[in-house]
């Protein structure tokens, strides 16, 4: 199945449950993989704006803002990535989201 395949396919769960962060989720995986940084980080937004306990999605816009060279705004996305981690008791998340902060913070 090509990217494009599995997008309409997730958007086509959206368009039935707006909400439905795993969909939201993979759509922004999706995005990152093709290479659309800017759609992808519009779709993490849209996850933790409906979802804010969706404790991967902080993790993975981080990795994107980083990877895109927006520092500050990888280090916000993560601190708040482990305020989430930490209230439900993630601690697998926390940690690694904990690592790649000290790690961007230095």
């Amino acid at each position: 199945m090509s990217t494009t395949d599995k997008i309409a396919g997730l958007r086509e769960i959206l368009a039935l449950d707006p909400k439905n962060s795993f969909a939201r989720y993979g759509i922004a995986m999706e995005l990152v993989s093709r290479g659309e940084m800017a759609a992808a980080l519009a779709e993490f937004d849209i996850l933790l704006k409906n979802d804010p306990d969706y404790t991967a999605g902080y993790f993975m816009a981080a990795q994107t803002l980083s990877g895109a060279g927006c520092t500050a705004e990888a280090i916000e996305r993560l601190k708040a990535g482990i305020g989430c981690a930490a209230r439900s008791g993630n601690s697998h998340a926390l940690s690694e989201m904990q690592a790649m902060l000290d790690e961007l913070d230095r």
